[in-house]
């Protein structure tokens, strides 16, 4: 069981590692979101770099990152903390990727994805938590913060089983996050429709 779960933390880790905002974009000719806009290489700075068709493919993967290691990991009945371990892990991938020098995103959506296999309620309560605050505050990153500090109380209605590694997730969201927290203290930080030219 061990080796099973430890096996499936690598492949989450690599499969994190999948930096979809950089492939995307390379396909579509935007330039590098690690440079460019907010400098973050995900579905958000895709958007405003390149509209809503190549940002809704990063958005579709990088969840999918999050899903699939997750998911198998549950039908080989892997205990529930360590499938926490593997969804952080396939966050931490997709903050830290080994493919594109460890420079990732926010991991927001792969978390997702990671917490889609809990059940579609949850997962439902996540989006229109992230909607609702994005839509009053054109944040997106204050939209993430806190949608992952509500996700554990969620969690704990739904499946209290899993509300632990729902937390582990929500508290690495949450640190991801420290630089976007100072920026919207300060004023600074982009909306969801702001360029930065």
């Amino acid at each position: 069981m061990i080796i099973n779960a430890l096996l499936m933390t690598l492949i989450a880790y690599l499969s994190g590692s999948i930096c979809s905002a950089i492939l995307i974009s390379r396909l579509w000719g935007l330039p590098d979101p690690r440079s460019e806009g907010s400098n973050n290489p995900g579905a958000t700075n895709v958007y405003r770099l390149g509209g809503k068709v190549p940002a809704a493919f990063v958005l579709v993967f990088d969840v999918l990152k999050g899903t699939i290691p997750v998911w198998a990991a549950y039908f080989l009945k892997i205990e529930p903390n360590w499938l926490g371990i593997i969804a952080v892990a396939a966050c931490v991938g997709h903050i830290f990727p080994v493919f594109f020098n460890f420079k990732g995103g926010k991991g927001v959506a792969t978390a997702l994805g990671a917490m889609l296999p809990i059940g579609a309620s949850l997962v439902g309560m996540l989006i229109c938590t992230w909607l609702v605050v994005a839509w009053i505050s054109g944040y997106s990153s204050l939209a993430a913060i806190i949608t992952a500090i509500l996700a554990p109380i969620y969690t704990h209605f739904v499946k209290p089983v899993y509300t632990v590694p729902v937390a582990m997730l929500a508290i690495l969201i949450v640190v991801r996050h420290r630089e976007n927290i100072w920026r919207l203290l300060n004023g600074t930080e982009s909306k969801i429709r702001q360029k930065k030219r």
